[in-house]
């Protein structure tokens, strides 16, 4: 491995920011070394990362037999992955049967609090999420034309203290809130579905809250919003989106921002 650019281990879930990530971490000259989720993570990675090893939930043993053969000793961890997993056909393999029979409970961040652990034993160093996300973090603002009512920062406001209450409690980071009154509370199920279940009690002009626990380990899972996020929100024909400034990541900011504006929505971080 002499003369070999630095390796950096990426443990990709769903969606779109393992692509961003891998591809940051090859502009500053690292070899990204990617173990992908079945069933979770984008095949297009491969195409992006130097290395891809592909393992199935709770195989934490390959996982770390991938970053073994590489040298890998930084890595991050980027992308969701679905909890209703553990209500499957999950087959660990002998390293992660052994994580979770030692697990006090399996709430998400106690399971990547394990994991963490695991990579440590292994002399992995896990680094904080947003280190190769930095340009997607939102900045504090009204993101869209629209700026909330006086009536909505009310809501905004006890929404907030709600959802940082059940992230503190490891539950869930959004919260669905009509006229001072919660009308959802996200688990297992994820933001979309929450939202549709707020949309469906609370009716129209919903305010929807996403917020991480104040003392948040950003080597996990940190809030994302949207344009799913906001194409939900105008299906349940709710009126607000609000997030935590420096705290969020947006992926696709400009096409959220205008799906928000032609629904009316107002977006704001702070």
């Amino acid at each position: 491995m002499s003369g070999r650019a630095p390796a950096l281990g990426l443990i990709a879930g769903s969606g779109p920011l393992p692509l961003i990530a891998a591809r940051e971490a090859k502009t500053r000259g690292l070899l990204v070394v990617a173990v992908a989720l079945r069933e979770e993570t984008d095949p297009a990675l491969e195409g992006v990362a130097d290395r891809t090893a592909w393992v199935r939930v709770g195989q934490l043993g390959a996982l770390l037999r991938a970053f073994r053969r590489e040298g890998v000793t930084e890595a991050v961890m980027v992308g969701k992955v679905r909890m209703t997993h553990l209500f499957g056909r999950v087959r660990p393999d002998l390293r992660g049967a052994r994580l979770f029979a030692r697990l006090r409970d399996r709430r998400g961040d106690a399971i990547l609090e394990g994991v963490a652990e695991e990579l440590e034993k292994e002399g992995v160093t896990l680094r904080r999420c947003t280190d190769f996300l930095g340009g997607i973090l939102l900045e504090p603002g009204v993101l869209t034309r629209r700026a909330p009512t006086a009536a909505e920062r009310e809501d905004i406001r006890f929404g907030r203290e709600i959802a940082r209450t059940i992230a503190a409690l490891k539950i869930g980071q959004t919260v669905v809130v009509k006229r001072g009154t919660v009308v959802a509370v996200e688990s297992v199920e994820g933001t979309d579905a929450a939202i549709r279940r707020g949309g469906a009690l609370g009716k129209e002009g919903v305010v929807v809250v996403k917020a991480s626990r104040p003392d948040h380990d950003f080597r996990f899972d940190v809030p994302v919003i949207g344009r799913s996020t906001v194409e939900v929100l105008r299906e349940v024909r709710g009126r607000v989106l609000a997030v935590e400034a420096g705290r969020t990541l947006c992926p696709d900011r400009e096409e959220m921002v205008a799906l928000a504006d032609e629904g009316g929505i107002a977006v704001i971080a702070e």
